[in-house]
């Protein structure tokens, strides 16, 4: 049940993400929500989140793994479906072309890298408190902007400083939790 609900919620994140970043071409929404649709964090912690509901690290990793491919699976279908007003039937070629036409590739090896990873990290979270696991939460949400503004590809200010604010809330709610809650016990 685990790994339907994961599939169900990666592609329903993934589609919105997708879904999110349309809106702004538009000019429906403005600039923040293609800011939004393009920051990196919420794609570590949907993996994160997932492996912190597992006792035993390997199926966190697998779960991991497969919301973050089910998300962009969201993602591509969601880019040529009928509500990006693309024909159903230039579907499977396009999507085709979007997921082996680069940079997708490289999100896709990222995704398949990451998954696992953060989906062990919210494992560790779970059964350990591991302070690495919630620094790299942390760090993941309070320095994506400044590694965007290092780049020059910081579109709508406003949207980074809620992002580094939502990180430093984040990273006082794992103090506050580790303080007063001990971690779970892992599976036998």
């Amino acid at each position: 049940m685990a790994y339907v609900i994961a599939i169900m919620v990666g592609i329903v994140f993934g589609a919105g993400d997708q879904y999110l970043g349309t809106l702004a071409a538009g000019s429906v929404l403005g600039t923040w929500s293609w800011t939004v649709s393009g920051m990196s964090a919420p794609w570590l912690i949907l993996p994160f989140v997932a492996g912190m509901s597992q006792d035993r690290p390997r199926r966190a990793m697998r779960l991991g793994l497969v919301i973050t491919l089910s998300a962009l699976a969201g993602y591509f279908a969601m880019t040529y479906s009928p509500m990006e007003s693309i024909p159903l039937r230039d579907f499977p070629s396009g999507v085709f072309h979007m997921v082996t036409s680069m940079p997708n590739p490289l999100w896709i090896v990222a995704g398949i890298i990451s998954g696992p990873l953060f989906g062990w990290l919210g494992h560790r979270w779970r059964v350990a408190r591991s302070w690495v696991a919630a620094t790299l939460i942390t760090v993941a949400l309070c320095f994506e902007p400044l590694a965007r503004l290092a780049r020059g590809t910081l579109p709508d200010p406003a949207v980074w400083a809620v992002e580094i604010a939502i990180g430093l809330a984040v990273g006082l709610a794992f103090v506050l939790v580790a303080r007063r809650t001990p971690a779970a016990q892992p599976a036998a």
